[in-house]
């Protein structure tokens, strides 16, 4: 196999490149808070030497209450996301949902994201790949991550070879989430890094009956298994205050415990890829 690098941002992603780091809120709460985490995360990152690529949502549209936050929207969230970009040098990735914001979010970001739900979604696959910018995939846990072959085809299909796939789950019990480790190798035989989601991945979807419960405890234990099964990165959203945050509240990290996170991570990784 072909071992392909690209970059995101000054973040080298590949099947055999360092550890990477995709990290941020959920949603995008305000460009204040926004700010907040993103300098938090440049730090981390230095005192880690881990790339950290920010990652926010402009729009949550996969909410199990309609009353829930979505967010501020496409325009407004580019414009928090592009000032994230240029205030901190942080490269910046967002999730897109339908095939006509692509081409739009793809000239502020640096990364596309596809949502789990989304992701057999081939005119959206087909548009994100498109625009030339990296793409990262998130398998979506009704699916087998043999089935995330075709998601890659997809995108390759544009001439676009810079794909990510994420793990976030395997299948689906009542309103649980089971981790299967060894989808991570399966979805490297495709020839592209994967990344594991470490905080998603500890949802209760739908277990408080109009949001999603979590276990944000077993978040660190997840990554640090993932990276011992070989994830080239890991996907972990994290918040200033956990219990305040307007989207994923119960899974949703605190910042403060990234940093002796990815340095235990980083270790594993070492030894994992010599």
């Amino acid at each position: 196999m072909k071992k392909k690098k690209f970059k995101i941002g000054s973040v080298e992603i590949g099947l055999d490149a360092p550890l990477f780091v995709m990290a941020g809120p959920c949603v995008i709460e305000s460009k204040e808070s926004c700010l907040d985490i993103a300098n938090r995360l440049v730090g981390i990152g230095q005192k880690t030497n881990i790339g950290i690529i920010f990652k926010a949502s402009f729009d949550k549209a996969n909410r199990s209450s309609l009353h829930s936050f979505r967010g501020p929207g496409l325009q407004k969230g580019l414009e928090v996301l592009a000032e994230v970009r240029q205030k901190t040098n942080l490269p910046v990735m967002t999730d897109v949902h339908e095939p006509a914001q692509a081409s739009i979010v793809s000239k502020v970001v640096d990364c596309l994201q596809v949502p789990a739900f989304l992701c057999r979604q081939t005119d959206l696959l087909c548009a994100c790949g498109q625009t030339g910018k990296p793409v990262n995939i998130k398998k979506g846990q009704f699916l087998s991550p043999d089935e995330m072959k075709n998601a890659v085809e997809k995108i390759r299909a544009c001439d676009n070879e810079k794909i990510i796939l994420t793990e976030r789950g395997t299948f689906f019990g009542y309103n649980r989430l089971v981790n299967d480790m060894t989808a991570i190798n399966t979805m490297k035989e495709f020839g592209c890094p994967v990344v594991f989601d470490a905080t998603h991945s500890t949802q209760l979807p739908g277990g408080l009956g109009n949001a999603s419960a979590g276990r944000r405890e077993m978040a660190p234990i997840l990554a640090k298994a993932a990276i011992a099964a070989g994830a080239n990165g890991l996907f972990i959203e994290v918040h200033t205050q956990p219990e305040k945050a307007k989207s994923d509240a119960a899974s949703i990290m605190p910042i403060d415990w990234l940093e002796d996170l990815l340095k235990v991570c980083k270790e594993i990784f070492e030894v994992i890829h010599g």
